[in-house]
């Protein structure tokens, strides 16, 4: 069986090409509904986009690799989509958009649009082999319990990366990138939970405050959450895309305040007051109880002279911690690294050594900050990847 163009993988980028590749269009994926990560995001609802999105907030090796598909593809030209459709949608905080409703309905309306491009799904097929023909690719795959052989001129490459493999994520992008000739950067889990050792703050599970977290360069200001295992909430998620092993990450506990200001005039105004508990005022009480514990802080509030005040404060504003590792791809919302941009066309998304072979979405060494980045990217370069395979009818 013969087809213009094969999509392998059913999920954001993937049915975003299929929309814009034109007639004759296979898409493959190994799973029994198209675009399940979709349908998981945001609690139910799909983080879709964010009304920032640009370059700045992509990770790569190259950073300027992302800037021509994010350009002729923006976070407009998809709420334009949605609003064809009738989704409604709002805006949560630092510009995450979710659909008021559910986000079964993003990839209803990606099948829709599908079905008006005249694309064909085909779901729970597995892939066994990919090779290069004389005028395109072969592929041997298996589906309902029987293998068959399918070709196309183009092939593209939206399988995406490591991360959940309990919804199927292998690295079949890497594989097919690295038999091509392509290189592979490297890759690890991002958007991911930090961990500690030996339940260092099992007792704070559950604890949440706004916090700056900081490491090797970045700063997030969000929410950080105790869990069993260490830190997690979007500040922890965040940074781990820039956290290293062995790397310390710093923790300001007071992002939007001055605490050294609060307890002097504490200090003024109660200074009877057990410094743990003027403390437990200004922090969730089971979290100034812990660093009382840790940091040995004992005494009135009146006994603190303000080298006394000015040396806590250093530590509530700067928290150096040194996680031990992150929970992996298992937790893990997005993969780091990738295929190399540098073997690819930043404009089509296609093999420069390789005609006819493109990569888009999570598998490119492409990776979005938390908060619907990595969905536009998504769209972006399904978008630049579908339209240039239709610019060649």
């Amino acid at each position: 069986m013969q087809f213009e163009t094969i999509i392998l993988g059913a999920g954001a980028a993937g049915m975003m090409c299929a929309i814009h590749a034109g007639r004759d269009v296979l898409v493959l994926d190994h799973a029994k509904a198209p675009g399940e990560k979709i349908r998981i995001s945001g609690g139910g609802r799909c983080n879709f986009t964010n009304m920032h999105a640009g370059p700045g907030n992509f990770l790569s090796a190259n950073p300027h690799f992302a800037k021509s598909a994010l350009a002729r593809y923006t976070q407009w030209d998809f709420l334009d989509l949605i609003g064809k459709h009738g989704i409604a949608w709002h805006e949560k905080t630092l510009g995450q958009l979710f659909c008021d409703d559910s986000a079964k309905q993003i990839v209803a309306m990606l099948l829709d649009e599908m079905a008006k491009a005249g694309a064909t799904m085909w779901l729970r097929t597995a892939i066994t082999s990919v090779e290069k023909s004389e005028d395109g690719f072969r592929l041997q795959i298996e589906s309902e319990g029987k293998r068959k052989t399918v070709t196309c001129r183009n092939l593209v490459v939206a399988t995406g990366g490591k991360s959940i493999p309990k919804m199927g994520a292998t690295g079949l992008a890497y594989d097919i990138a690295r038999q091509f000739g392509l290189s592979i950067t490297e890759t690890r889990p991002g958007l991911v939970p930090l961990t500690f050792p030996d339940g260092r703050f099992s007792g704070l599970s559950g604890v949440s405050l706004p916090v700056r977290v900081i490491c090797n360069g970045a700063s997030f200001d969000e929410a950080m959450l105790f869990t069993h295992r260490g830190l997690s909430g979007p500040a922890i998620l965040q940074i781990s895309s820039y956290w290293r092993e062995g790397d310390a990450i710093r923790i300001n506990l007071f992002p939007n305040s001055d605490p050294f200001e609060a307890l002097r005039t504490q200090r003024q105004q109660a200074g009877r007051k057990n410094l743990s508990t003027v403390l437990a005022q200004m922090l969730p009480s089971r979290l100034a109880d812990y660093l009382a514990g840790e940091w040995k802080l004992n005494g009135n509030l009146a006994d603190q002279g303000d080298a006394a005040l000015t040396a806590l404060c250093d530590r509530l504003t700067g928290w150096d911690l040194v996680p031990t590792g992150s929970e992996g791809y298992r937790t893990a919302e997005v993969t780091l690294g990738g295929v190399d941009t540098d073997g690819l066309s930043s404009k089509t998304m296609m093999a420069k050594d390789v005609p006819g072979l493109y990569f888009i979405g999570e598998c490119v060494d492409v990776t979005g900050w938390l908060g619907g980045y990595n969905f536009q990217w998504a769209w972006s370069s399904g978008f630049a990847a579908g339209t240039s395979i239709a610019a060649q009818r």
